[in-house]
């Protein structure tokens, strides 16, 4: 039974759902953002969504964008971050940790050097944010050879037939759009979610987490009112490592305060 299976299971029992911080690694520093990953597990999270650092983060916000700047800018490279996600494994055995980065980056080293290494490395699932389910196939095998799950995005504007290859063919969870564009709080959620919920529930979806523009504990109650199993937040929680970049400490228990509430909002 995967980390993800366990926990959903878990939170479904007491009544829960999950909420899942999104972070880049290495922002601001490697050293920092280690850190910043222990300060969100103190908050509560209850899984992690983490980035690895590319040159041209196209999906992101500006918010997200100026992460993967910081991160660079201060030698963060997919080794560092793989060395990383090591020691983040080691300290934390059951958490479910999932990367999410570009096509160009798995390419690098070759797709199936890519998911091994991150399998070694701890991580439980990969989503290329810039590839389409129809082309999602050597990245799926890479996955399944490594014992990886894919992630898939369900967008809020997909037809039956988009829902349900994304039902059959992600594990983990279901990343569920609240709307297209790029990430942010910029520009607030808000696509009703049932009917997207319903359709992926009818083609037995992993469970869905709701993301893109998440920031406030209504937008989490909302989203498992829907019938989401979670939410995940990415902006929002950047944005706190942004306003607190010359006060490290700050920082830290800025982010544990934002995810305490977050975590909270989850509580049915």
């Amino acid at each position: 039974m995967s980390r993800y299976h366990r926990l959903f299971e878990r939170l479904n029992s007491a009544n829960e759902g999950a909420f899942v911080p999104f972070v880049t690694l290495g922002d601001p520093t490697p050293e920092q953002s280690l850190k910043v990953i222990d300060a969100l597990v103190a908050g509560g999270a209850d899984a992690l969504e983490l980035g690895i650092p590319f040159s041209d983060p196209i999906a992101d916000g500006p918010t997200i964008q100026a992460a993967t700047l910081r991160a660079r800018n201060a030698g963060t490279r997919t080794q560092t971050c793989f060395d990383m996600l090591t020691q983040v494994r080691e300290k934390y055995p059951e958490l479910p940790i999932g990367l999410l980065v570009y096509a160009n980056l798995v390419y690098a080293p070759g797709v199936d050097s890519f998911y091994s290494r991150a399998a070694a490395a701890g991580v439980d699932s990969v989503l290329v944010a810039d590839v389409p389910l129809e082309m999602a196939a050597p990245f799926k095998a890479a996955a399944d050879k490594a014992g990886v799950e894919s992630i898939y995005i369900a967008p809020p504007n997909g037809d039956e037939a988009t829902l349900k290859a994304v039902a059959e063919t992600g594990s983990g969870y279901t990343y569920l759009l609240s709307r297209a564009g790029v990430t942010g709080t910029e520009t607030k959620a808000g696509t009703p979610v049932d009917t997207l919920l319903a359709t992926l529930a009818k083609y037995d979806a992993p469970p869905s987490l709701l993301g893109f523009g998440i920031s406030s504990p209504e937008q989490v109650r909302d989203a498992i009112k829907s019938g989401a199993a979670g939410a995940i937040s990415g902006s929002a929680v950047v944005k706190i490592i942004e306003q607190h970049l010359d006060q490290p400490q700050a920082m830290l228990n800025a982010l544990t305060a934002f995810v305490k509430e977050m975590k909270a909002a989850t509580r049915k």
